[in-house]
């Protein structure tokens, strides 16, 4: 075997072309990237509800959270702020979200809490944002979220409710402050929402009969 180097050694970079061709372009698809179930991440049984306007028991000056959250575009993922305007002190979280069998009431969710560098270090991801002011509001014996939109959205005003099991959520009735039951309709899920401008939102109330559903009731 002859040792010596050759007159015209290859470069790295030819090297590099070579080994890829050899081994194959290691490129990750959703084909070959495994899933695995994460031992983090925990389901979220939730109910989501159209209401008109903030329950009469609550006003935008009662106490509340500032929530900007940036859905991270063609990803699961999202950076939520959250700031109590009262201390000035913010929370911020990274997370991932999804509906794993297309049931937006029963999503898997996984959450890490940043710092503010690693808050700003993932802020140079393009992402489409959302601004909206969360109360804290309880209705017979239940903690709801009311979540009054900001921005594009503004005029939208939501509630969210959590549940223990399946059981407990799937008895659970329409609360009478509320216009229509949309945990099913993907249009009101965050990633939709993040897209969407409050006229959108006013033709998807149209053409899913939501008002009409509530007058008939």
């Amino acid at each position: 075997m002859d040792y010596t180097t050759p007159r015209c050694p290859a470069s790295r970079f030819q090297l590099a072309v070579a080994a890829d061709n050899y081994m194959g372009v290691a490129k990750l698809t959703d084909q070959n990237t495994i899933l695995p179930e994460s031992k983090y991440a925990r389901i979220e049984r939730e109910k989501r509800y159209l209401l008109r306007e903030l329950p009469a028991e609550v006003d935008r000056a009662s106490p509340h959270l500032q929530i900007t959250d940036n859905y991270i575009t063609g990803t699961r993922l999202r950076i939520r702020k959250v700031r109590d305007p009262k201390t000035n002190k913010w929370v911020v979280k990274f997370t991932q979200k999804f509906a794993p069998d297309g049931d937006f009431a029963r999503t898997t969710i996984t959450n890490t809490y940043l710092n503010a560098i690693e808050a700003d270090t993932l802020s140079v991801f393009s992402s489409n944002e959302i601004r909206k002011n969360r109360y804290a509001f309880e209705y017979e014996g239940r903690h709801f979220s009311i979540d009054v939109f900001l921005g594009d959205l503004l005029g939208l005003v939501l509630a969210e409710t959590s549940f223990e099991n399946d059981a407990e959520m799937d008895d659970f009735p329409l609360p009478a402050f509320a216009l229509a039951d949309v945990t099913a309709n993907e249009a009101f899920t965050g990633g939709r929402l993040s897209e969407m401008t409050f006229d959108d939102i006013r033709k998807e109330v149209e053409r899913g009969g939501f008002l009409k559903s509530k007058s008939a009731g």
